[in-house]
């Protein structure tokens, strides 16, 4: 529609600069007709130089885009003759007037890449859109893959780093590092405490009076026997429970108050001896490798690892059709945290500017280098009917003013001659 509106504009104004040196060449033969005697000396001299001037500026106007009347005039056509040379020279002025370093590295400062990708991030609509895409990217790849195949892939990518994979001295420096700064006796808390919690449930006192008299009934039954005639069997198991708890729970608390308690003292030399077994024993590694291998030689795990790839794409492609999506819900949250993170953080968001400015001055060169390469390249491959015909689409409606303004001028210059001859006469 806009090129239709452009076209028709330019139509427009070529049939109003023609009629234009029509109505010249009309003027001029009626004053001709009067023998230019009187008014139509004047009127004789303004549309005889109006009609230089008109042609002229057609045969100028012209000669930019094609032949004028077909004929092979030097200079003339000018886009199309020097197609090459303007597809280079467009190339440069880009290049050095818009793709500078300067230039650049100012942009991307102005533009502050991190708050802008943060603030589209942090919005609810932008991150669910960002994730319904990426949802839709993966689900789309996951169609043409072969199941069976990926299945076989993953479970040889799997043995073969689990069988490369020292898995003892793996052990011993994970153990290291849950021992640094005796974090192992945070761990040993957290532990105690889960017992204490443990203990301290209703139902764990009633399993353990139960095992209580059940151990009793069996190892000392006249003894249970002659305790039935006193006193409830189940309420001494309670009791008994009660009274065994209350002691775990105290011994618990001992160990949790004092730094120094013996327990704690044990079990850190059980970590350290464990530590050093695991590292330098060279049999307790060969020991893990057979574990390792038993394990991996089992044919349910080598199953498990083969379909492994198939449930975990058909709960994707499951999730993906569903209209709450679980996993387009929690990425598009992790979008938006990740993007208010960064808003919170002046010290993220200066640092990710700063690398986008390093890297956009790294590659200023390639990028100039890369889009003048790109102009010259596509404006040498246009058809040069088609690119005249875009030109004069574009330029062509302004162009004809010209023709208008030179027929005018060309008027008006003419009137000027002919009082200058009349005033001075030769």
């Amino acid at each position: 529609m806009e090129k239709h509106n452009r076209k028709r504009q330019l139509l427009k104004m070529k049939l109003s600069a023609t009629v234009l040196l029509v109505a010249m060449a009309c003027l001029f033969i009626v004053s001709r007709l009067y023998g230019r005697a009187g008014i139509w000396e004047w009127i004789g001299a303004f549309s005889e130089a109006a009609m230089i001037g008109a042609l002229a500026d057609w045969f100028a106007v012209v000669a930019i885009f094609r032949h004028p009347l077909k004929l092979p005039i030097p200079r003339t056509a000018i886009i199309a003759e020097n197609k090459d040379r303007i597809a280079e020279n467009l190339a440069v002025f880009i290049r050095d007037n818009f793709l500078s370093r300067e230039t650049m590295t100012a942009k991307m400062r102005d533009w502050e890449p991190a708050q802008r990708m943060a603030a589209w991030l942090s919005s609810r609509e932008k991150a669910d859109f960002l994730a319904d895409k990426t949802i839709r990217v993966l689900t789309g790849a996951l169609e043409f893959v072969d199941d069976q195949r990926v299945g076989k892939l993953l479970r040889n990518a799997i043995y073969k780093q689990l069988e490369e994979l020292d898995l003892g001295n793996l052990i011993g420096q994970l153990m290291d590092v849950l021992t640094h700064n005796n974090q192992h006796q945070a761990l040993f808390d957290v532990g105690l405490l889960r017992i204490s919690s443990v203990l301290d449930e209703p139902g764990t006192r009633r399993q353990l009076a139960a095992v209580i008299i059940e151990v009793s009934r069996r190892e000392y039954p006249k003894l249970i026997k002659m305790l039935g005639l006193v006193m409830d069997t189940d309420e001494f198991g309670m009791r008994v429970a009660g009274t065994l708890v209350e002691s775990l729970q105290g011994w618990l608390h001992d160990i949790g108050r004092d730094p120094a308690h013996p327990r704690r003292k044990q079990f850190d030399e059980l970590a350290g001896r464990f530590i050093s077994r695991v590292k330098s024993d060279p049999g307790y590694h060969a020991r893990i490798e057979s574990w390792k291998r038993q394990f991996l030689g089992t044919p349910v795990v080598a199953e498990y690892f083969e379909t492994l790839w198939v449930h975990f794409r058909h709960w994707i492609q499951k999730d993906a059709m569903d209209s709450g999506s679980e996993m387009k819900h929690r990425l598009s949250r992790t979008f938006r945290r990740f993007g208010r993170w960064i808003l919170e953080n002046p010290a993220m968001t200066e640092s990710i500017n700063d690398q986008m400015i390093q890297i956009t001055q790294a590659m200023s060169e390639e990028i100039r280098s890369t889009v003048a390469q790109h102009i010259v390249y596509t404006v040498r491959n246009w058809d040069s009917r088609s690119m005249v015909r875009e030109l004069e689409l574009s330029i062509g409606k302004d162009l004809q003013f010209i023709r208008i303004n030179g027929t005018l001028v060309g008027g008006v210059i003419g009137l000027l001659l002919h009082a200058v001859v009349v005033v001075i006469p030769m």
